[in-house]
């Protein structure tokens, strides 16, 4: 009996193909959901993998399959909504600079996960290190190249001195917005954010004046 070359054997017809196994977007999306709606039943610090696993109707180990921890899962999450990666305000006045970075950050404000999630990781990171780290890295490093940006702008066009300290212009920036639409939760206007943007382009030219 002769055998054909070209024909697998049983063997090789059952092997599992080489690499990691594709991870299917729609389980992916499941777990998402719920750890947002974890979030909000439990709350980060009593939010368990077990939790969210049950949640997505899916076993542990698909979560784990996409992050090695609850709090790799939920920075994922606000990573997803973060400025990280946006391009810098370039309308050519500061004003104009940091009425669009108002408004970026407003639209991201009002996305679901900021309310559900990020009070609640500001709380975690005052006790935990490791948390304060990411927390960081998630949601202040992008927004800080953006106010770096419109700082270096200005200070290029002569608006500013080159001695501004961006992290002042972000405190400006985004402190009074993020009291009022997490911590307070009133509307913001395009009104409201018209009159944050002179108040702060104010507050930058005041501060500047004083150093």
């Amino acid at each position: 009996m002769t055998t054909n070359p070209a024909a697998p054997s049983a063997a090789s017809a059952r092997r599992a193909p080489a690499g990691a196994a594709v991870l299917r977007e729609d389980v992916t999306e499941a777990i998402r959901e719920a750890v947002l709606a974890e979030l909000a039943a439990v709350g980060f610090s009593r939010m368990s993998i077990e939790g969210i696993a049950r949640r997505a109707g899916v076993g542990k180990t698909a979560v784990y399959r996409r992050w090695k921890s609850k709090l790799h899962l939920v920075l994922d999450l606000v990573g997803a909504f973060a400025v990280d990666g946006l391009p810098v305000p370039a309308t050519g006045t500061l004003y104009g600079d940091v009425r669009a970075l108002l408004e970026v950050m407003s639209h991201v404000l009002r996305h679901p996960v900021a309310s559900a999630v990020i009070p609640d990781l500001l709380v975690e990171a005052s006790r935990n290190p490791e948390i304060a780290d990411a927390v960081r890295g998630a949601l202040l490093d992008g927004q800080h190249r953006m106010a770096q940006g419109i700082v270096s702008d200005a200070v290029a066009r002569g608006e500013l001195p080159a001695h501004l300290s961006a992290d002042h212009a972000l405190d400006l920036l985004i402190g009074p917005l993020y009291w009022r639409q997490v911590v307070v939760r009133d509307a913001v206007t395009s009104a409201h954010l018209d009159t944050l943007a002179h108040q702060v382009v104010a507050g930058l030219k005041s501060a500047s004046a004083t150093a």
